[in-house]
């Protein structure tokens, strides 16, 4: 097939992935409802169906690895809860034992107060019958009142602790209890949209099975636009550089596009992004959405070779800008990595990293 119907199939490709899905869940998109297993009636029908569902899967599987990242990240703040609340209970049992240590004291201060009335240096003057009997009295008086004074004292700051290290092991209990519940919740919802994925991507193998292999050859295209030269492109680069981190995407080319992998010769667009990244010493986030924040804000004007481009408004797709209006990108299911213009997807932002 020549280059210029390649790039004519592509550019139907990549406007057809824009559709075929529907609004659902809390991570936005769903997948398509097209029926894979109804024969299509022409072959265009038949890539547009396919292009349908790969659209929504790409989506769903962006969707399900946000969705492990953030029960992940709960999961990591419901132990922290429960370590908290933990620490807390001891710091009440040391309270309350703290409190069980001086009891018996203030409790037999108590008792002789109210049987025998309080002792006191006008007592000691009475029952005196001369000055160092005076003296030694009201010394003993003295020592009995301070060492009362300090155990009463001492008591008042353990029931303190005590009712202070309640009130935060109460806390520290609700908000664990609150974070695993969390937890729970979105583990039930990570496992949905993996039951929507799957069932997504079967329906996008399916409908692969259904094109002829003229079509399979057009929809895969060639690994590089016509006139591209890596070379100059990465004359001069930066080791570390968004530029460097391209040069070791370029190494991918022909690989596989598979849901959720991360290399390092299988990619889903945002894996190729982080192995990329990883080659030259960058740690970058998981996902397409992780990634868009991260780095920082370029123009697409301002596009420099190495920069991440996002697409889509949901930002469920990300390529690498190999200057030229072109990226480099694990695009869909049955489009091995390669550099494609990238025109045909709906611009949402850039970065560089």
């Amino acid at each position: 097939m020549a280059a210029h119907q390649v790039y004519r199939t592509k550019r139907l490709v990549g406007g057809a992935l824009a559709v075929g899905a529907i609004m659902i869940g809390s991570y936005g998109i769903g997948p398509a409802t097209a029926d894979p297993v109804a024969a299509p009636a022409t072959a265009g029908e038949a890539v547009q169906r396919l292009m349908d569902l790969s659209r929504a899967s790409e989506q769903l599987n962006q969707q399900a690895l946000n969705a492990q990242i953030d029960l992940d990240n709960k999961i990591a703040a419901a132990q922290a809860a429960h370590q908290v609340a933990v620490d807390a209970a001891g710091v009440l049992t040391a309270a309350r034992a703290e409190i069980d240590r001086f009891r018996p004291a203030i409790d037999r201060a108590a008792t002789s107060a109210l049987l025998s009335g309080r002792t006191n240096r006008l007592t000691s003057l009475l029952v005196s019958s001369s000055p160092q009997q005076l003296l030694d009295q009201m010394s003993i008086v003295d020592l009995v009142g301070a060492r009362t004074n300090d155990q009463l004292s001492q008591y008042k700051q353990a029931s303190d602790a005590a009712a202070a290290a309640e009130s935060t092991a109460r806390t520290a209990a609700d908000a664990a209890q609150a974070a695993s519940a969390a937890a729970d919740a979105l583990r039930t919802d990570l496992e949905h949209k993996r039951s929507e994925l799957q069932g997504s991507i079967a329906g996008v193998v399916a409908a692969w099975g259904q094109l002829s292999a003229g079509d399979k050859a057009a929809l895969a295209g060639s690994a590089f636009p016509p006139g591209f030269d890596s070379e100059t492109l990465l004359r001069g680069l930066v080791p570390g550089s968004g530029t460097s981190a391209l040069a070791a995407g370029l190494t991918r080319i022909g690989d596989p596009y598979v849901w959720g992998a991360t290399g390092p010769d299988q990619f889903d667009c945002s894996g190729l992004v982080q192995w990329a990244f990883k080659q030259v010493g960058k740690s970058v986030p998981r996902t397409s959405q992780q990634q868009s924040n991260f780095g920082t804000p370029v123009a697409e004007k301002d596009l420099q070779p190495g920069d991440v481009v996002f697409f889509y408004p949901e930002v469920s797709h990300v390529g690498i800008y190999a200057g030229n209006g072109l990226m480099l990108h694990a695009s869909t299911f049955g489009v091995p990595v390669q550099v494609a213009p990238m025109g045909t997807t709906p611009f949402h932002s850039a970065r560089r990293y």
